[in-house]
């Protein structure tokens, strides 16, 4: 047998067969989807941080816009107390000048007072002190005085000044005044001079 008809009948000596070479299959790597994978990994960490700076953002919006309101507030308040410390201060600026008017107009009603003896003064002349008194009374009522007035009330010594205690017979005069010495006022509310007066005193 030669050598040719050897290597036909003998597949092992001859050209090798690999059983494995029928059907390849080739498996390539997917570079592109590996790619695509850490794109939407690193994307999601992006959105995660611009969520962290959106919310730390937010936060330091509304503790600005607190302290703005608050800001706010304090100034309107303290416009408010200056406004009301203005009116306060013009109420009684003038204190002095209209505590020293009170004997002009007290020297009025004084010299009025004797209806016998004022009604004798020339007719014209009369008319034209009576319009200045009544002028300078509403004057200084405009800016806030007012009389007292505490003729029937019981005696109240935060309020007036006792000038002289009067027996009384009646028991329901019993600290109640009687008559005033000289006249009390008040200059927006709040008392300027107490009224002098006479307090009856009940004695049995």
């Amino acid at each position: 047998m030669n050598t040719d008809e050897n290597n036909k009948n003998n597949p092992q000596v001859g050209e090798q067969i690999d059983e494995n070479q029928t059907d390849d299959v080739v498996i390539e790597s997917d570079d592109t989807l590996d790619d695509s994978v850490i794109a939407e990994e690193n994307m999601a960490e992006t959105i995660k941080k611009l969520r962290a700076k959106l919310k730390k953002s937010q936060a330091d919006a509304q503790e600005y816009l607190t302290g703005w309101q608050r800001a706010k507030a304090d100034f309107v308040n303290a416009r408010k107390r200056d406004e009301e410390e203005r009116k306060e201060f013009i109420k009684f600026s003038n204190e002095r000048l209209i505590e020293s008017l009170v004997p002009v107009l007290e020297s009025f009603d004084l010299a009025m007072a004797n209806k016998e003896v004022w009604e004798k003064v020339d007719k014209n002349w009369r008319i034209g002190v009576e319009y200045i008194a009544n002028q300078l009374k509403r004057t200084l009522a405009d800016a806030g005085l007012e009389e007292i007035n505490p003729i029937g009330l019981k005696f109240d010594p935060a309020r007036d000044e006792a000038a002289e205690y009067i027996p009384v017979t009646d028991q329901a005069q019993d600290h109640i005044i009687i008559g005033v010495v000289q006249k009390g006022y008040t200059l927006n509310k709040k008392s300027m001079r107490p009224p002098k007066v006479k307090v009856g005193e009940f004695r049995s």
